[in-house]
């Protein structure tokens, strides 16, 4: 039988059966929605098959497009481990890797790794989703990216979460603020003073308001932000105080801003690996979800014990 279909074909329709929805997976493959509808129309026709089921709102696979994914999956895969074994994980088919990560993940995890990993991959161009927790779950759940780094999702039955990191919040303020000369900081003592947080719809305020449910005199905010960049922002201009995850804080040199461990109680976060359970990674993807686990045992920041 003579084959009227090609790779890219194949590559369309993979992506229309992880993502579900026509629009997301012609982006994904970077074609106009009209161009990606008709290579799928075309490997049907090849097939003389139907693989899909469309609705105006949802895209499902019959039960030949089941079968025929789980195919071609093995089939993509395969040729993926050939080209890595040939010439690199550089001539792979898969030029492309995304990543959603919280924002401070996006600063202080990936630059090094990514640096690193584009000595071995020049050829793959790497994407960063940097967004809210929520959106960073969202993301990975849909396949919109290849995996994500984040601070919830671990209790997700559809995604797999492997810790990464655990870090505790600390006080944000000037260097000329009177809590700068402080040890540690209560959040007591940090309520004494103008406070700045992120809205309700932020995961770390999520987390915080879970942790200080019930502690007495808990800070309550004069000013909310959307973004943490955006608080430390407000902080260094002099409006107040912040918690902020102790990732999120520029180094010891910087001019104006300082961190002191928060206390009573110590507030901590668990960073992790997200991904969709049971779904395989590209090589390329792999190899970069690879180097960033491998960067857990170097790179993890204990907890300083408190006095």
């Amino acid at each position: 039988m003579a084959i009227n279909f090609d790779l890219n074909d194949l590559l369309a329709f993979r992506a229309v059966a992880e993502l579900n929805n026509f629009r997301r997976a012609a982006e994904s493959v970077h074609l106009s929605q009209p161009a990606f509808s008709r290579r799928i129309h075309k490997l049907e026709q090849a097939l003389d098959v139907q693989l899909l089921e469309r609705t105006t709102r949802r895209v499902t696979l019959t039960a030949v497009g089941r079968e025929f994914e789980r195919k071609v999956r093995e089939l993509l895969d395969e040729l993926d481990t050939t080209l890595l074994g040939i010439r690199g994980v550089a001539a792979t088919r898969m030029g492309e890797v995304t990543v959603a990560c919280v924002p401070s993940a996006a600063y202080y995890y990936l630059p090094r790794v990514i640096l690193r990993y584009r000595e071995t991959c020049p050829r793959v161009r790497v994407k960063l989703h940097d967004a809210s927790a929520n959106d960073v779950l969202s993301t990975v759940a849909r396949g919109e990216a290849d995996f994500g780094i984040n601070f919830i999702g671990a209790q997700e039955g559809d995604l797999t979460f492997e810790p990464l990191v655990e870090e505790r919040f600390v006080a944000a303020c000037r260097r000329d603020h009177p809590l700068a000369r402080l040890k540690k900081v209560s959040w007591a003592q940090l309520a004494e003073h103008d406070f700045i947080s992120v809205n309700r719809a932020s995961g770390n305020r999520l987390l915080l308001d879970q942790a200080l449910a019930g502690v007495p005199g808990r800070p309550q905010s004069v000013y909310e932000t959307l973004h943490v960049t955006t608080m430390l922002g407000l902080v260094e201009a002099g409006l107040g105080v912040a918690a902020v995850p102790a990732m999120a804080m520029p180094g010891a040199e910087h001019a104006l801003l300082v961190s002191v461990p928060l206390v009573d109680p110590v507030v901590t976060r668990k960073l992790g690996l997200l991904r969709r359970r049971g779904r395989s990674l590209s090589p390329a993807a792999q190899q970069l979800y690879d180097l960033i686990l491998s960067t857990r045992q170097r790179r993890r920041r204990r907890i300083d014990a408190v006095d």
